[in-house]
């Protein structure tokens, strides 16, 4: 019984302690977005251990008992309870017959013990209260004689797990044990206890329903810890900042800053991100001089092409030399089928070439560079020359007229120079 007692005040000191905390948990316990009255209807049996008459004594357990009772959180973690309650107690069939009424009120501190032991990390549909504290209590025996009412004080300390419905209802269940002090009456109502001190026991068990109120969205049983919640709020903001300040191409300029998060590896870029191309070809400085190191530069085209004029003034042989031969091709970004914007003056070559000559045909084929499998490499050449194809029938070349297949891999160039993979993923063209 000293347990009990023990119990009750434990909880009660919750309570007090509650009570000095609630400006650290102010988000919580004004917030308008909990539910922090509640109201609970119980009813289920009971045991009355001691103290009995000899030969008394009742089913185990006991039809009736109900209860009510009226709660207020203040935070998700600590409330009060003011529980009312009504045991009808009568002896078993093989016991002496007598009927008992028994009343009690007992007001309590409640400790929301899924959130204090952090269950509410991993569930948000049950939950578990403690609740202990002190009241008064009635008995009263109505049979086989009519008794004057027994007044007592009464301890209550007990365990209610629960299931949460929806925001304004859940089921309970609930365990309490109470013990008594200066009860004179047995509970047969039958003779005068002589003992002092804690001489009453009794268990009460029940299934019950709760009904929140309140202008809430959420019962404050259920809440989310306000600690938690801006915790989760700070790892989201710092998720957020990480995200920004990356930086997924390399170039040295974070994401929130970078205007072309998609620049090649290698290349400058300004302050924003961008590839400087200060002739404003729309192809990066850095690559151009790649390019033209392997292919004819856009002058040298001019001079072969004034110079063939010259002489035969055939240029249109000549541009189909030059595409054959390799100086007319589209690039792509690493892993990517999407030609590169600079790429699309290629791609207008061939688009003019092809009106320019009805009758010539035009056969696509798609290269990658060595980095991934060889299959894969296949794969993404054969999108990759479908990518222009579709390209060019888009812009009006009749899809007869083309042709297009992967030959997966280019090994020609050195593996670990990016600048130089940069080059052999492509897409070339053959016209006749």
């Amino acid at each position: 019984m000293k347990k009990l007692v023990t119990l009750s005040f434990i909880a009660l000191g919750f309570l007090t302690s509650t009570a000095q905390t609630t400006e650290e948990v102010e988000s919580v316990s004004n917030g308008p977005d909990l539910k922090h009255w509640a109201i609970d209807f119980g009813a289920g049996v009971n045991k009355p251990v001691r103290p009995l008459s000899s030969g008394a004594f009742t089913n185990t357990p006991s039809l009736y008992q109900v209860d009510l009772g009226v709660r207020y959180m203040f935070n998700n973690k600590f409330g009060v309870n003011a529980d009312f309650g009504y045991d009808n107690i009568e002896g078993d069939k093989e016991s002496i017959d007598f009927q008992s009424d028994y009343y009690r009120f007992t007001l309590e501190g409640v400790v929301n013990a899924a959130e204090v032991l952090g269950a509410r990390e991993w569930t948000q549909r049950f939950g578990l209260l403690l609740h202990g504290g002190m009241g008064v209590s009635f008995l009263k025996g109505s049979e086989p004689v009519e008794t004057e009412t027994d007044h007592m004080l009464n301890f209550q300390a007990g365990v209610t797990p629960q299931i949460k419905l929806t925001n304004s209802l859940a089921l309970f269940g609930d365990l309490s044990i109470l013990g008594h002090v200066r009860q004179d009456l047995t509970f047969d109502g039958v003779d005068r206890g002589t003992l002092r001190g804690f001489d009453g026991f009794l268990v009460n068990a029940s299934v019950g329903i709760t009904l929140y109120l309140g202008s809430g969205d959420t019962p404050a049983d259920f809440a989310e810890s306000p600690i938690n919640a801006k915790v989760e709020d700070i790892a989201a903001k710092m998720e957020k900042m990480a995200q920004e300040n990356a930086d997924d191409d390399q170039d040295g300029v974070p994401n929130y800053l970078d205007r072309d998060n998609n620049t090649e590896s290698g290349v400058r870029v300004d302050s924003k991100g961008r590839a400087i191309d200060l002739n404003k070809n729309g192809i990066p400085d850095d690559m151009e001089s790649a390019l033209d190191s392997r292919f004819a530069t856009s002058s040298d085209l001019q001079t072969a092409i004034a110079g063939n004029n010259g002489a035969n003034g055939n240029s249109k042989n000549l541009v189909k030399q030059l595409i054959n031969e390799g100086y007319v091709n589209v690039y792509f970004k690493f892993n990517s089928t999407k030609p590169a914007t600079f790429s699309l003056g290629a791609i207008n070559t061939i688009v003019q070439y092809m009106k320019d000559n009805p009758s010539a045909t035009a056969t696509l084929t798609g290269f990658a560079d060595e980095i991934g499998s060889p299959a894969y490499n296949k794969n993404l050449s054969e999108r990759r020359a479908k990518m222009v194809n579709d390209v060019l029938t888009a812009a009006g070349i009749d899809a007869s007229r083309l042709s297009h297949n992967g030959d997966g891999e280019d090994a020609s160039v050195d593996k670990n120079s990016a600048e130089a993979r940069q080059l052999v993923r492509r897409v070339t063209f053959r016209v006749n």
